[in-house]
């Protein structure tokens, strides 16, 4: 039985994406797309300046948009909210009852909310029994996903963190303009040019996120990993991948052939589960010279795969090596989707539906 989901924020460029993702989905049928008072009363087509390179599809179109309120007629939201506004929105949202998938980093460090990647972390989905009880939510929630930056980079180091230990991180972005929202970076700043800043939060993010994300589920709160990360964020000409060079150093030695069988025998969960938006393999491996690019690798896997490349020692840390992830489909509303298929298939929202999801999980 599909269970009802609506957008919030459904007329900017990360809302688009989840509508389009959400469109024809197996699992749920999105119902509701929810936008500022001036959006709201319009056809979604109306109301929106669409900049997918996907048509619109013509259901979506013809849909009313509503106002933003906790009465909407689903049972999910997927948050593209900004986070000025999603912080208090999405508190409210669960208040009220509703599971909240949120792309906003309003929430993302708090103490008993998962920062989930599923392949990385899916036990983090335990902090959800405490978090309900700890703000007295009956059935709502909130899950996040990570910054789109902290993702190739997380899910790289995921495979090897159990099996080496990792010791210290340094990292640098190249991240695609799409990154900004739309429109953006204005274009007399990004033609001919390289912005070696993107914003005060952002490398604090990259530094923080991937040790919450690797670290143990301690029952009621995370032990973080304990890694010592150096980020460097830029802006970049390319409209879509962020593309992210590291340098890693382990706690115990591993050689080029280690890291590569532990990065292609790597099968998560998401991928034995064979969930509808988990990329078959989660980690595409490249061994030319010169990939990964976002321009060819961008949309390995329909956008949700992590690219892998270049992987080399390094004189100063152990190794290093360039991975790359579609911002806006694996690094936004794509990775937020397959957070909700996860639960969906492990029984988590049952409570939303009259029907119990029977999918038999891997021993």
């Amino acid at each position: 039985m599909k269970i009802k989901v609506g957008v919030l924020g459904a007329t900017g460029a990360v809302g688009q994406r989840f509508a389009q993702l959400l469109a024809d989905h197996p699992y749920f049928d999105l119902a509701v797309v929810a936008a500022s008072d001036r959006s709201a009363g319009k056809r979604y087509r109306e109301a929106t300046k669409w900049i997918l390179t996907e048509p619109m599809p013509d259901h979506l179109g013809e849909m009313i948009v509503q106002e933003m309120s906790t009465d909407l007629a689903c049972e999910l939201v997927f948050s593209a909210l900004p986070t000025e506004s999603a912080r208090d929105w999405e508190s409210r949202f669960a208040a009220a009852g509703y599971g909240v998938f949120s792309n906003a980093s309003a929430h993302r460090m708090d103490d008993d909310v998962p920062l989930l990647i599923p392949e990385v972390n899916p036990d983090h989905l335990d902090l959800l029994a405490h978090q309900q009880a700890r703000r007295g939510w009956e059935r709502g929630f909130v899950v996040t996903n990570p910054n789109c930056t902290s993702i190739p980079m997380t899910m790289a180091l995921a495979p090897l963190q159990p099996r080496f230990g990792i010791e210290a991180v340094v990292a640098t972005s190249m991240q695609a303009l799409s990154g900004a929202g739309y429109p953006g970076v204005p274009s007399l700043d990004a033609i001919d040019n390289v912005i070696p800043f993107v914003a005060e939060s952002e490398e604090i993010k990259m530094n923080n996120e991937p040790n919450k994300m690797l670290g143990l589920c301690r029952g009621q709160k995370i032990e973080a990993a304990g890694i010592n990360i150096s980020a460097h964020c830029n802006r970049v000409p390319v409209s879509d991948g962020h593309l992210v060079t590291v340098s890693v150093r382990f706690k115990h030695k591993a050689s080029v052939g280690d890291i590569l069988e532990a990065w292609q025998s790597w099968e998560p969960l998401p991928q034995q589960l064979n969930l509808p938006s988990a990329p078959q393999p989660p980690l595409v491996i490249r061994m030319e010279d010169n990939r990964p690019q976002p321009r060819l690798d961008r949309d390995a896997g329909k956008g949700m795969a992590t690219s892998i490349g270049r992987l080399r020692p390094c004189s100063v840390m152990d190794v290093r090596f360039v991975a790359l992830a579609h911002n806006t489909i694996r690094g936004a509303a794509g990775g937020s989707v397959l957070n909700a298929e996860l639960m969906y298939v492990q029984g988590m929202l049952d409570v939303f539906t009259e029907q119990k999801t029977e999918v038999q999980l891997p021993a």
